[in-house]
Order: C-alpha cells, then structure tokens, then sequence
C-alpha cells in the first residue's frame, strides 16, 4: 500500500500551519477584534452555503429507511457521548481537564456529510441512504450538539451551559442555514456548480477560527499546558475511541439484521465528527482562551478518522469486488450446466 495513502491531506497540512503560523505569530488587541468579527461573518456565509447546497429532495428521498437513519443518529448522539462519559476514569489520567472537555465536546458533534457520503460510495454501500444520514445529522446537531454538551459538561461537573449559548448557536449557525434553504430556489444551482468555491469557503472559515483560537491559547500559554507525553495520551484516547464505535457500528448493524450496504452506511455515517460544524460551534459555546484547547482533539481525530476510514472503504469495495466475481463465476458455471 503506498505511503502517500497514509500522509495527511493539503486541508490538514493547511490545518497545521495554521496552529505554527498562531504559535509564532498570534494575533492580540485590536487586531484580534477585528478577526473575532470576521470569524463570525465568515460561519454565518458557511452554514448560509450549507443549507444552500443541501438538497431537500435527496433527505427526503432516503427518509422511508427509518431504522438505519434512527441507528445512525443514536451512534453520533447518543453512543458516543455514553463512550466518552464511560471511559472517563481511563482517560482522564491522560489529559487535562480542559482536554477532557474537548474530548466530550467531540462526541456530541454531529457526523460528517461529504466523507460519510465519500465513503459509503467508495466502499459500495447505500449511498442514497447516506445522503440522508449524513445530512439529518448535520442539521439536528446544531440544536442537538450545545443541548448535549451542556448536559455532559452539567453530568460530570465540568460546568454548565447557559441557554444564552444555545440561544447564539441557533441565531448564527441555524438562522443562516435556514435563510439558504429558502434561498436554494435561487441560488441552488449556483452553489452546485461552483462546489470549489463553497469548499474554499468551507475550509477558510475553520482556517481563520481555528487561528484566532489557538491565537488566544497561545497567548494563555498553551503549549506549557501540553506536555508532549499529554498529547500521546490523547491521541492514543481518539484511536480508542474510533476503534470502539467502529467496532460497535459494524458488529452492531449486523445484529440489528441490517444487509451489507447499510452495514457499510451505519459505520461511515455513525463513526464520524464534523470539523465544518465543531470549530464554528466551540467558538460560540466556549471562552476564547478555551477554544484551542476544546477543539484540539476534534482536530486530532478528523485526521485520524480520514485514514482509518480510507483504509477501511478499499477493503470493503475490494470484498464487495471478490464477491460479485464469485457470484458471476458461480451464474456461469449454473449457465453451463443447464
């Protein structure tokens, strides 16, 4: 398998260089003001384009196959927070508290929609279904994700969220959203058709947040908070925990009775966290000296679930591969005895 399919794509390395570029060269004063108020203006125009480019037909087309999508929604929010409060006396000797934080936050995000839908397709499952998962997910989680945290954050004494949070979370996240619903009659195509430009949109708005938080980190002394043996221990918790809920997703479809293609959409769908929609909420819910630590381990297990998944999409089309030949080997051979 070559290396190169192991290597960290352009967005992630985009990602890195961000955090050096925060470490060397953290933004303060007035300047930091005027970043704080670019940062909002650019998530309200990404979740402007996301419900502009989302299709309500391609959600409701899936939505007759209940189960699965109900499977896939208690996998992102239900399943992975009870994994992150569970392996608490595990994986706080590990981290910081703060890194804790960040751990829980992580598990209450909504799923991916373009890797999971990737996904799905590279490994030969239900993509349809996936479509509709995928975005479900994404849309109740902005509602879902800060009532959810704050009933984790409230359960295990790491404080409580205010309603004035969720309250800023649906004003600059789901308002936008809903005003490119209604624009998609117009703008829809628009979007469609120029999909790289909504990327570069996409992936500059968690670039300039991603900055001005590790910017207040910095300035906070983070990286004398974070002890290299501090970042071992969370990286070995997010390989724990991406290899728990894919082990429960797949074995779990299995004994639900679900067939092989909605066993592959259940673990792509149900075993992914958002970056596009987790920077832009930790920046509303937490303080801005908080946010680069809380984000770091989403940041962590995005990488790390974009491999593992990449990984484990090519096994799964390349059995789907073996098993269409033997079946076309197995017809033919019906074919001549007949």
């Amino acid at each position: 398998m070559p290396l190169r399919r192991f290597l960290p794509d352009n967005f992630t390395l985009c990602l890195i260089a961000t955090v050096i570029t925060a470490s060397l060269l953290p933004c303060r004063g007035s300047v930091a003001h005027v970043f704080d108020g670019l940062t909002d203006l650019a998530i309200a125009l990404l979740f402007f384009l996301h419900g502009a480019k989302l299709s309500r037909e391609a959600v409701v087309s899936g939505l007759t196959n209940w189960r699965l999508h109900l499977t896939v929604l208690a996998s992102t929010f239900v399943l992975f927070p009870i994994l992150g409060m569970l392996l608490k006396p595990v994986l706080v000797p590990l981290v910081t508290p703060s890194l804790y934080v960040g751990i829980l936050f992580l598990c209450t995000l909504p799923s991916t929609v373009q890797s999971s839908i990737a996904f799905t397709s590279i490994a030969r499952g239900n993509v349809s279904a996936a479509v509709c998962s995928a975005s479900a997910s994404s849309l109740l989680g902005i509602v879902i994700t800060p009532l959810l945290t704050g009933l984790v954050l409230q359960a295990h004494g790491a404080g409580a969220m205010s309603w004035r949070s969720v309250g800023e979370i649906v004003l600059q996240l789901f308002v936008p959203f809903v005003l490119g619903q209604v624009a998609q009659r117009w703008i829809g195509g628009w979007v469609q058709r120029h999909r790289p430009l909504v990327g570069l949109v996409d992936q500059g708005s968690i670039l300039l947040v991603v900055y001005t938080a590790f910017s207040a980190a910095v300035l906070q002394g983070l990286w004398k908070q974070l002890p290299l043996s501090v970042l071992g221990g969370l990286l070995v918790i997010n390989a724990v925990l991406l290899a728990c809920i894919l082990l429960i997703t797949r074995y779990g479809s299995r004994a639900l009775g679900f067939d092989h293609e909605d066993e592959i959409t259940i673990v792509f769908c149900g075993s992914k966290k958002s970056l596009a929609s987790g920077v832009p909420m930790a920046n509303v819910l937490f303080p801005a000296h908080a946010i680069g630590m809380i984000v770091l381990p989403l940041m962590l297990f995005h990488q790390m679930q974009l491999m593992t998944c990449a990984v484990l999409a090519r096994r799964y089309a390349q059995r789907a591969g073996v098993n269409k030949r033997k079946a076309a080997s197995t017809a033919a051979e019906i074919a001549a005895a007949d």
